[in-house]
C-alpha cells in the first residue's frame, strides 16, 4: 500500500461506526476515540458529562485507490441519522453529534458537497445538522471501546442496536465488503 488517508467521522455511539467502517473494502483501520473538543485526552466518563466538547468518533484510516473519502461519506450519511441534533436514538448528548472532521480542504469540500446533494435531493425529511469542522486532535477511546462490537456480540446494546445497523449497512454496501466481513480492520 502506498499511501493512505485519514478521515474522521462522529456519527453517534462510536461501538457502531468502527463495527460499519472496519467491514469496507479499503479501510485499513478504525479507531474509536474522541474529536471536537478542548480538553487533552478526556475519560469516556469526562466526554459523558457533556463538557468535554468532544463527540464519539470513528478515525478511519483508509486507502482512496479502493475507497475514495466520497465512498466513506454515502456510508457515513447511510448509517446515521445527520438530522438528530445531539443524539442518535436513544443516546443523547453533544457527544453523540453528527460530525465530519476534515483533514484538508478537498474533505471540507467534498463534506460540503454531499450536504448539499443530499439537501438537494430531499434525501432526509428534516434538514441535515452534521457539523462540518476542522480537524484539531483525536484522542484514542479506552482499550475496552475498542472492536467492541467483534468481542461483545451478545452484549444487549450490540444485539438491540448495533446488529440490526449492520444488517441494514451490509445489504446496502454489499459491493463495497471485505470479503471476510467478520475480519476487524
Amino acid at each position: 500500500m502506498d499511501r493512505t488517508e485519514v478521515a474522521t467521522f462522529g456519527s453517534g455511539c462510536f461501538w457502531c461506526s468502527e463495527a460499519v467502517f472496519s467491514e469496507l473494502q479499503g479501510v485499513v483501520k478504525v479507531e474509536p476515540g474522541y474529536s471536537g473538543g478542548s480538553v487533552a485526552n478526556p475519560s469516556y466518563q469526562e466526554v459523558c458529562t457533556d463538557s468535554t466538547g468532544h463527540a464519539e468518533v470513528a478515525q478511519v484510516t483508509f486507502d482512496p485507490s479502493v475507497i475514495s473519502y466520497r465512498e466513506l461519506l454515502e456510508v457515513f450519511f447511510a448509517t446515521h441519522d445527520p438530522t438528530t441534533l445531539n443524539r442518535q436514538g436513544a443516546d443523547e448528548g453533544t457527544q453523540y453529534r453528527s460530525a465530519v472532521f476534515y483533514h484538508s480542504a478537498s474533505q471540507k469540500e467534498e463534506a460540503e458537497r454531499m450536504i448539499k446533494e443530499l439537501t438537494d435531493e430531499k434525501a432526509f425529511k428534516s434538514k441535515i445538522v452534521t457539523e462540518v469542522a476542522p480537524f484539531a486532535a483525536f484522542y484514542p477511546a479506552e482499550e475496552y471501546h475498542h472492536d467492541y462490537y467483534r468481542r461483545n456480540p451478545r452484549q444487549g446494546y450490540c444485539q438491540a442496536v448495533i446488529s440490526p445497523k449492520l444488517a441494514k449497512f451490509r445489504a446496502h454496501f454489499q459491493a463495497k465488503l471485505k470479503s471476510d466481513p467478520t475480519r476487524s480492520a
